[in-house]
């Protein structure tokens, strides 16, 4: 009987140690914390773009863009040129058929993919409408890479750390049973490396 349990314990030691480094693994590789995709109402889009002073010559990256309504505004709007970045294929698949709906498709572009690894440097404007968790780890990624004077405009939650030239809330009423009841807070940051 000792023995049987001595071999039990033996063989869950072994299974333990062996079973660990992938299940280790697995954690330290788990994709980062989802966004939900909330769509962003249509009137909060058309003064994300006014707010962040898009114009002909500005590309514009879209953080998290969905079904893709902001780069496809700029385009239409304001002849802008858009990326939009999108961990949902089928989101990135959606935003691709209404660039195309809406005529827009050889002025925007839509990716799937992480944005915390996307390559965001020649973007002149980038707006996001993520949770504060993300944008705080997103925050070094922008630092890295974005141009002096890039205008950042950040939807409700702003980046930890950056102070804003400017915020606004909306009088619009966020009423949809998706989210808090809320109105629309508005954060505009213009990049400037430190010291400069």
């Amino acid at each position: 009987m000792i023995t049987k349990m001595k071999t039990s314990k033996v063989l869950f030691t072994w299974l333990l140690i062996f079973s660990w480094p992938p299940w280790s693994h697995a954690q330290q590789s788990a994709p980062v914390e989802q966004v939900p995709y909330v769509p962003t109402p249509v009137e909060v889009v058309d003064r994300m773009l006014e707010f962040g002073a898009v114009n002909k010559g500005d590309i514009v990256y879209d953080i998290g863009s969905g079904d893709g309504r902001i780069v496809i505004q700029a385009a239409k709007k304001y002849g802008a040129k858009g990326v939009g970045l999108e961990m949902d294929q089928r989101l990135v698949e959606l935003a691709r058929r209404n660039a195309t709906q809406e005529g827009v498709d050889r002025s925007v572009e839509f990716r799937q993919g992480d944005a915390l690894k996307a390559d965001v440097s020649a973007a002149t404007v980038v707006t996001l409408y993520m949770l504060p968790s993300f944008n705080e780890r997103l925050r070094p990624v922008l630092e890295h890479q974005l141009k002096p004077g890039t205008r950042v405009v950040a939807h409700d939650y702003p980046i930890e750390g950056w102070k804003p030239v400017k915020w606004e809330e909306m009088p619009l009423m966020d009423t949809r049973p998706e989210v808090t009841p809320h109105k629309h807070i508005l954060y505009l940051y213009e990049w400037k490396p430190a010291g400069k």
